[in-house]
């Protein structure tokens, strides 16, 4: 039997909102720009140009920081939201909007896009100790990735070269897939690494990362309603390695 009488959550028409934003925004980049990379260039900068404009839209003021690579140019775009107490120390929220050869990216990684935008909207007008930057990344997949031009090696560069203070970097990637399937895991080694089934949400950092990782994995735990894992990897396994955290 179905109880008519079921309670509803004062919270529920704001999070279907959520929900569909979400959608939206992967429909958009996933099935109506569909691949976007080096070999698809064109639908790679339609993306670049929705972002920016998604950006706009939440009252931010994008930057777009363009560099050229095998005879193209390309775009790295970021929005900030400014501390005020602390203000010079930087959080980087970043997440690549190009796809895998000729994959439309609705999960790599069209989830994590749609998701860095709802942060940028839900922090858009928040008061902030430190400076929150939300960075969309070009070139993170082949023939860049873990190379002088993968985007976000690119934008980690300048930075240096800035001399800015980044306290912690927070990449989502890949966020959307969920599995009850035994196996449908792959980076568990048998189950003794991570759970076989991939119906959790993994955090992944380094030693030096692993204050910021553990305060992070402590507010998805309280505030998530799915299963969070956090562990700390060798910076050479992938996990580690294979996303744009590895510029950082």
């Amino acid at each position: 039997m179905r109880n008519s009488s079921r309670s509803h959550s004062p919270d529920e028409p704001r999070n279907r909102e959520q929900l569909t934003r979400l959608r939206n925004h992967i429909n958009r980049v996933a099935v109506e720009f569909g691949p976007r990379n080096l070999f698809h260039y064109d639908t790679l900068q339609q993306t670049a140009s929705y972002l920016q404009h998604c950006f706009a839209e939440l009252g931010y003021d994008p930057v777009l920081q363009e560099y050229p690579a095998r005879g193209k140019t390309f775009v790295n775009i970021s929005a900030e939201r400014a501390g005020h107490s602390r203000r010079n120390e930087i959080i980087v929220i970043g997440a690549h909007y190009d796809t895998h050869k000729n994959s439309p990216g609705a999960n790599d990684n069209g989830s994590a896009i749609a998701s860095l935008l709802e942060l940028g909207r839900h922090f858009a007008n928040s008061e902030l100790p430190r400076t929150l930057r939300f960075v969309a990344f070009t070139n993170e997949e082949t023939p860049f990735t873990r190379t002088k031009d993968m985007g976000s090696r690119v934008y980690a560069r300048a930075c240096r070269e800035r001399h800015e203070n980044i306290v912690g970097m927070l990449c989502l990637e890949t966020i959307g897939y969920c599995s009850e399937d035994p196996g449908s895991q792959r980076l568990s080694l048998g189950g003794l690494l991570l759970p076989r089934r991939g119906n959790f949400l993994a955090l992944i950092g380094n030693r030096p990362s692993r204050p910021f990782l553990r305060k992070t994995a402590a507010i998805l735990q309280r505030e998530a309603s799915f299963p969070v894992r956090a562990m700390t990897l060798p910076s050479y396994l992938p996990g580690a390695w294979s996303s744009d955290q590895w510029s950082f």
